[in-house]
């Protein structure tokens, strides 16, 4: 499984509206390879980009996702708490945005952001439409969500996500039938990579903003890292 070695945190990184396409366009302006975004359900099942799962921070909208059917999610803002430069940027759907990085040629990490009770569904839902679409990668925390992936659509690489320190990492990541780890920048040391690349499993770190801390992690064996900070990287580097 090969990695875009720089990948864009939820699509644009910090500069654009966070899992909107504008973000995937200005990722791939940049030079940017790969691209990282969330995918939850809507309260009528279809797969959006959102990170929260409350409307407020994000949108224009208020209330919990997973009550806000499709009809009105694409009604709200998800630009202009970012910018009014961005303002009437919508809240795209997965399709969508599966759709704009085949179109723009980007990797896609699509992270299962399941809302609580339906890691399951998600998971299966999100992973049976990413089956349709090329260069994608799964992940998520819910070892649920991963599974269900795994049934749904079992030819797409998968990542464990997780944010704090474990001794059987490796184990976790076989039980949950993932292919690789995506880890907090400050979980990774050299001893906790090398076993983990011992076991043929790929290590990425999130959310890296410095050149040189990514420097020291590609040093100690990660394979990539996702940052708010694509810019800071020229095209020839991604």
């Amino acid at each position: 499984m090969q990695y875009p070695r720089i990948i864009a945190h939820r699509c644009g990184g910090a500069l654009a509206p966070e899992n909107t396409l504008a973000g995937l366009r200005i990722a791939a302006r940049l030079g940017c390879r790969g691209v990282e975004f969330d995918a939850m359900l809507s309260a009528d099942g279809v797969a959006l980009l959102i990170h929260d799962e409350t409307l407020e921070r994000t949108t224009s909208g208020r209330g919990q996702v997973a009550d806000t059917a499709l009809a009105e999610m694409a009604g709200l803002d998800a630009g202009m708490r970012h910018h009014r430069a961005f303002a009437g940027e919508p809240a795209p759907t997965l399709e969508q945005a599966l759709g704009v990085c085949r179109e723009l040629g980007l990797w896609a990490n699509v992270e299962i952001k399941p809302s609580a009770g339906r890691e399951s569904e998600t998971g299966r839902i999100v992973a049976g439409l990413a089956s349709g679409f090329g260069n994608v990668l799964l992940s998520s925390f819910s070892r649920d969500a991963l599974r269900e992936a795994a049934i749904a659509a079992g030819h797409l690489p998968r990542a464990l996500l997780v944010d704090s320190v474990a001794d059987d990492w490796v184990r976790s990541v076989a039980d949950t039938g993932a292919d690789a780890l995506h880890i907090a920048a400050d979980l990774a040391t050299p001893e906790r990579v090398h076993a983990l690349n011992v076991a043929a499993i790929p290590v990425a770190c999130y959310t890296v903003n410095r050149r040189d801390t990514a420097a020291q992690l590609f040093a100690m064996g990660v394979c990539a890292v996702f940052t708010d900070r694509p810019d800071l990287w020229a095209p020839g580097e991604m």
